[in-house]
């Protein structure tokens, strides 16, 4: 963003924000459901700041302003941001609280949307600010809706059935279950706020996002399994509203539920505590019923795939390996200097596309050589996009959304001849993939026990990296989903059949390179059980069927297990993929995948 066009925003934001009483505003990059990825119209943060990232909240007082990021970012927003108006803030090093109590004074008010805000998301914020006698206030007209004069209207994307072979369960069996459940625990209803859990609720898929399968909107379930779909009619063709109809779903508008969430008085509701805005909250207490925070059931539901997902999934990514082999053979005889980060992130693209099934990438590539690669989320602009350099590495961070499956995949490949620092770092943090994909663990292990398992061998020499190591990944939804994870911030979710994983431990450079190595797995129980055990006992297997660079690895680091482990998990690759692989393909797949010795590669 130009200096002027920053330095004009910030001063219309800021005429607006004394007109409402505040020293402070929050803008977060958030829409009304939470979502990682969000429409044009949602982009606010990107508008006020130029930031790019997927992740991030900034604070503007009338002096100064300020952007939080966690570790993924940290690089990034200082490319986007420009110092002169804005500082760099990590939320964990220095959190948004602290920052502001210490800035503010005694009787000062901080505005924010109460829209884009959960109650859990500004639970401390409030607490910290509350003890400075610094006010929190909702301000429901959004300050930057007042100032976007040409703001994109609300995305209205088509909605289409999800068909049971895919879904693998009817809608109302879904909708049946969860409503037993709120019967049971005393809830009249359920307010469900994440589209996610919408589409996965309703057996529907829609196009409101780019390149996440969504339909933007509310849906309130009763403990009876009557149920209620808020969206705009004009998403939802004929077909689709008299099957929702048929199936006992009533439609309404948008614009009909916040008087339903007013219907409530004196009865329990529950709201995710994840999605759920601070709005709906305050709407339902307002109304004089019991607003009951806590999770969605239809996320834990959704999270334990079912055989035919799981099937999908698998399906998907055997489609999405001939894809990658395709591409790591044709990457590897090009010219480096001919190739852009651009131009080979297109070819895979097209790669992806002649696999049946496939409607779309699952997020936007990251593509990235030499030190862009250290940039964690590094966004890619086709005019920016740098050269590929012998004696660099390239990182690719991709995935593919199928109508059985999604994908999510990263790998490094080595132009030229790598540095003993570059294969030592790639060397340490396959080991770490290795030891999670292999890991074993009793029932109710929670991801976090996981995690020290990738880091430890970077951790020997002093390294990390600012990222988790793991989350959950949907059945066609999103490349993000929770409730699991595999990250030193913990979550009370523990590891249970059907789960699917990210595994990507990584080591970044800045200035340098990048690594990481990505695979997804399911979480399955052991068969047979070890002996004499005393709880279940579960474990992975790999979905993702792509081959290490062996010009990274350092066989001399390696115990014989994790010689044993790659060696199998190769094997498995080249006799999956190989039979649907043309002959040139298949002969470079079977020399990538040829077992490692200590002593040869």
């Amino acid at each position: 963003m130009k200096d002027e066009l920053q330095k004009s925003r910030l001063k219309g934001l800021r005429a607006e924000m004394k007109a409402f009483g505040l020293r402070a505003y929050l803008i977060p990059r958030a829409d009304e459901h939470q979502n990682e990825y969000v429409p044009p119209c949602a982009e606010r943060l990107n508008w006020i700041s130029g930031f790019n990232g997927t992740a991030g909240l900034a604070a503007i007082t009338i002096d100064t302003a300020a952007m939080f990021v966690d570790g993924r970012y940290t690089l990034q927003v200082q490319d986007e941001c420009s110092d002169e108006f804005w500082k760099y803030k990590h939320l964990t090093d220095n959190p948004l609280d602290l920052w502001l109590s210490r800035l503010l004074s005694s009787g000062d008010k901080v505005g924010f949307d109460p829209k884009l805000f959960t109650n859990t998301g500004l639970g401390r914020i409030k607490t910290v600010l509350e003890n400075a006698k610094i006010e929190l206030v909702a301000i429901e007209e959004n300050l930057i809706d007042k100032l976007w004069q040409d703001q994109p209207a609300p995305p209205l994307g088509s909605v289409f059935l999800y068909p049971e072979k895919y879904s693998g369960e009817p809608s109302k069996a879904k909708r049946d279950r969860i409503a037993g459940g709120l019967k049971e625990t005393g809830q009249e209803a359920l307010v469900v706020s994440s589209p996610d859990n919408l589409a996965w609720l309703f057996n529907i898929r829609g196009s409101d996002l780019a390149l996440t399968p969504i339909a933007l909107g509310y849906a309130i379930l009763k403990s009876d399994g009557s149920s209620t779909l808020f969206m705009d009619a004009q998403k939802l063709s004929a077909e689709v509203q008299q099957h929702l109809e048929d199936d006992g779903v009533l439609v309404a508008s948008p614009d009909q539920f916040e008087p339903t969430l007013k219907t409530f008085k004196d009865k329990t509701v529950r709201v995710d505590h994840v999605t759920g805005s601070a709005f709906i909250v305050d709407v339902l207490r307002k109304s004089g019923a019991q607003a009951d925070l806590g999770p969605d059931p239809c996320t834990a539901d959704k999270a334990c795939k079912n055989d035919t997902e799981l099937q999908g999934m698998q399906k998907a990514h055997i489609r999405d390996g001939v894809a990658l082999v395709k591409f790591f053979h044709w990457f590897k005889q090009q010219p480096a200097e001919a190739e852009t980060e651009w131009t080979v992130s297109e070819q895979l693209a097209r790669f992806r596309e002649q696999g049946d099934l496939y409607k779309s990438p699952s997020f936007q590539t990251i593509s990235a050589v030499g030190a862009n690669g250290a940039i964690v989320h590094y966004g890619l602009v086709k005019e920016k996009a740098s050269p590929l350099k012998s004696g660099e590495l390239y990182l690719v961070d991709s995935g593919g959304q199928y109508l059985d499956g999604t994908t999510d995949v990263t790998r490094v490949l080595a132009i030229g001849a790598p540095t003993e620092e570059m294969v030592r770092r790639y060397t340490q943090v396959l080991k770490g993939h290795v030891a999670v994909s292999s890991a074993r663990f009793v029932e109710g292990t929670t991801g976090a026990a996981l995690d020290p398992l990738a880091r430890q061998f970077l951790w020997a020499d002093g390294v990390d990296y600012d990222h988790g190591t793991g989350h959950g990944v949907g059945c066609y939804l999103s490349v993000h989903e929770g409730p699991q994870s595999i990250s030193k911030r913990g979550t009370a979710t523990s590891l249970q059949p059907g789960m699917v994983l990210s595994n990507e431990p990584g080591y970044y450079k800045a200035g340098a390179f990048g690594i990481r190595i990505e695979s997804l797995l399911v979480v399955k129980q052991l068969e047979p059980q070890p002996k004499n055990a005393e709880r279940a006992t579960l474990g992975f297997e790999t979905l993702t069927l792509a081959p290490f660079e062996r010009s990274l690895i350092d066989v001399g680091m390696l115990s014989a297990d994790e010689c044993n482990w790659i060696n199998a998990y190769h094997t498995r690759v080249r006799e999956t993929l190989v039979p649907l692989l043309n002959d040139f393909d298949a002969a470079f797949l079977k020399q990538e995948t040829r077992h490692i010795h200590p002593r040869s590669l």
